[in-house]
């Protein structure tokens, strides 16, 4: 007997491409079974098949999907979800064109928020974290990373990172933590980014446990691609994997430095050169692209997605919530601008948002895919067709959300049929 069995799912995207990410023309296949089914039990999916196979098929709850769309859970595999404020003033300057680095110079964009951070004690952190984590998860996701870097000093990124552990443990999605101490440089340390980083590599101990990635800002006026290689290879040398923001303003060598790092992800890479393209293309390093970033900073270089697929590499794709440069927990905004502004298929993107995104944060063996045997991460679509989500943008097409076979989100009877 199962728990929950799904009937009369138009489409069920099982994603379903085996244990390594999709790159190039692979990208462009979506396995699905029209007039599908799904099983649960004991918070796994314990049948994948067709309405034919699943006619002897008995469960405690039988949910009628009424033609719709069935996916995994999605997952977002860059975002900077525990901070205190926002920064709704800055709006004023960003209209007036002034750029980010320049908002910086200022003491704005992440010194505001930094210090608005460090303000905000973990009760205070964790409730507003939880506050976009449901937000994210009413939009389909189950499974994100979430970075610290608005302490920049051990006290602050010691209680980012203290707050997303706590969330892992009461929030139905599950949380990849990563240190980002390296965000950016604080002005103490004006002029000497090795001291600074000298200090971030002097806690790296003490997060064995907490983090599981390290990751850093690598950019102009920030910390070069020299410095990001030194910090990295230490934080390989404590045993995290690594990760890094790169080439997402100027093209300076953030790409080429994270392949040859063997970093599980590049991110931003709206400048990433040919070569670090091709370089990208022959690695195992995933291309997160940010569309978002791109969008809400009204700029008009948006990352090379179709040079990325075209090449050969793995692409995926975030929201990169954060409080300055993409204030959004909509991944499936993200969606429409690949479809929109990256020039991806549908195909693409789904795979983007689920098989990829699990490989860029180490979770490919267990999300992204529904399979016999792995949780029970699903969410089911107000939509009967794939291409459906990405085309009509603007708005919350997740009906009803599982983590682990429970449901967890559910926005409105219409979203489909319980018969128990």
């Amino acid at each position: 007997m199962l728990d929950t069995l799904l009937i009369n799912i138009g489409q069920l995207l099982t994603m379903n491409h085996g244990e390594k990410p999709l790159k190039g023309e692979a990208m462009g296949r979506l396995p699905l079974i029209e007039n599908g089914a799904v099983g649960i039990k004991d918070g796994r999916f314990a049948f994948v098949g067709s309405m034919e196979e699943a006619k002897q098929l008995k469960a405690e709850k039988v949910v009628d999907c009424m033609g719709r769309i069935v996916s995994p859970g999605l997952i977002d595999p860059h975002t900077h979800v525990v901070f205190g404020g926002s920064r709704e003033h800055e709006i004023s300057l960003k209209l007036q064109g002034v750029p980010y680095l320049e908002i910086l110079k200022r003491g704005g964009g992440i010194y505001s928020t930094v210090q608005a951070t460090k303000q905000l004690g973990v009760e205070e952190l964790k409730r507003k974290a939880k506050g976009h984590l449901d937000r994210m998860l009413s939009y389909g996701v189950t499974t994100a990373e979430a970075k610290s870097g608005y302490g920049l000093d051990r006290k602050t990124e010691w209680k980012q990172l203290q707050v997303i552990q706590m969330l892992q443990q009461e929030h139905p999605i599950d949380l990849v933590p990563t240190f980002l101490g390296a965000h950016a440089l604080p002005k103490e340390y004006e002029g000497n980014a090795a001291a600074f980083l000298q200090s971030m590599i002097q806690i790296l101990p003490e997060l064995k446990g907490m983090a599981e990635f390290v990751d850093i800002f690598c950019e102009t006026g920030v910390f070069t691609v020299e410095e990001a290689k030194a910090y990295l290879q230490k934080a390989k040398q404590f045993g995290f994997h690594v990760k890094m923001h790169a080439d997402e303003i100027h093209s300076i060598g953030g790409t080429e430095a994270a392949v040859k790092l063997g970093a599980a992800s590049a991110d931003h890479l709206c400048g990433a050169s040919e070569k670090g393209i091709e370089m990208l293309a022959a690695s195992d390093t995933i291309a997160v692209l940010l569309p978002g970033t791109t969008f809400y900073l009204n700029k008009d270089r948006y990352a090379k997605a179709r040079s990325l697929i075209t090449a050969g590499a793995a692409v995926a794709l975030a929201t990169d919530f954060n409080p300055g440069s993409c204030p959004t927990e909509n991944i499936q905004l993200i969606m429409s601008l690949a479809l929109l502004k990256l020039k991806m298929t549908p195909e693409e993107i789904w795979n983007a948002v689920t098989v990829n995104a699990a490989h860029a944060i180490h979770r490919g063996s267990l999300a992204g895919q529904i399979q016999v045997g792995r949780f029970a991460d699903a969410v089911l679509w107000d939509a009967y067709h794939y291409a459906y989500i990405p085309y009509h943008f603007g708005v919350n097409h997740a009906g009803t959300v599982w983590k682990h076979g429970k449901v967890v989100y559910q926005r409105g009877e219409e979203a489909c049929a319980f018969h128990t």
